[in-house]
């Protein structure tokens, strides 16, 4: 049986993800903050999928000890990993810092990622075929990586600082991918986004933003389709982007998409890589 890991499972984009992973047969660990909400997903999963196999273990991305520690159970439970969906996010909260000092949407939505790939590799090397899924956004062309001022500290902007978050995690996606190929490594890394979804993501966004979003958005099982298709998807070779095909890429069955040149930019891709090793205090590939 394969397994695979959901962050930020317990609802919207990641529970959908969870249910289409065990449609296939996967064992899923919902790795998420609140043991009773992850409970409460996994009795939902269980009255739609009886012959599920689930479990939950916490990770709270707020701090790299969870993380850390998320790592150290999973290990003791399993012998390799089959699939990392690096799905879990925050939008345009209040400015506030992690538990080691980030700005929360850069910490939580990638660092914290970073550092969990990372820990996870010798797992996913035991696979036949594993793969890493990372959560971008429509939002990586909001901004850039401001490595001057990468919490910022100086002034935040929410919606800029969103931005750089998801488009961290789409640099990451195609460097991971090039880092593990120039390795050998039979461990695809694929990047996909939601269109716009309904979700619980919108939660702190202006209200005549939350509205409008609203009158466009998708459900969110339409909204992990392009998850899923990154997932499971045969004739992926690892380094895709996968969105929906509709107009805008706003919603719509999942294809290979495009992005912004930005996010293809090695240089910066390099040293956010750095940057991140450095933060994290993780070196791997």
């Amino acid at each position: 049986m394969k397994n695979a890991i959901v962050t930020g499972a317990n609802i919207g984009l990641g529970l959908e993800t969870v249910k289409g992973l065990v449609n296939e047969g996967y064992q899923v660990t919902l790795a998420c903050r609140s043991e009773e909400k992850a409970s409460a997903a996994i009795e939902e999963v269980r009255r739609e999928f009886p012959e599920c196999h689930l479990q939950f273990l916490a990770l709270d991305l707020n701090d790299f000890s969870s993380v850390k520690n998320f790592c150290h159970e999973y290990e003791k439970n399993f012998k390799k990993l089959d699939l990392l969906v690096n799905n879990a996010g925050i939008m345009m909260p209040p400015f506030s810092l992690t538990a080691n000092g980030f700005e929360s949407q850069f910490g939580v939505n990638y660092l914290s990622h970073f550092l969990l790939t990372g820990l996870l590799l010798n797992l996913l090397k035991e696979s036949e075929s594993a793969r890493v899924i990372n959560l971008a956004s429509l939002a990586h062309k909001w901004g850039d990586i401001y490595f001057d001022d990468i919490n910022f500290k100086k002034s935040y902007n929410k919606k800029k600082a969103y931005g750089q978050s998801k488009l961290a995690c789409l640099i990451f996606s195609y460097e991971l991918d090039r880092r593990l190929k120039s390795e050998g490594l039979n461990i695809r890394s694929i990047a996909a986004h939601p269109g716009v979804s309904s979700t619980n993501l919108g939660q702190f966004m202006p209200k005549f933003m939350s509205i409008g979003m609203s009158l466009i958005s998708q459900s969110s099982k339409n909204g992990a389709a392009p998850s899923l298709f990154a997932a499971l998807n045969e004739d992926l070779k690892g380094g895709e982007y996968i969105g929906p095909s509709g107009i805008g890429e706003l919603s719509g069955a999942p294809k290979i998409v495009d992005s912004n040149a930005r996010s293809k930019d090695l240089a910066v891709a390099k040293k956010l890589w750095d940057v991140s090793k450095d933060l994290t205090g993780i070196d791997f590939l």
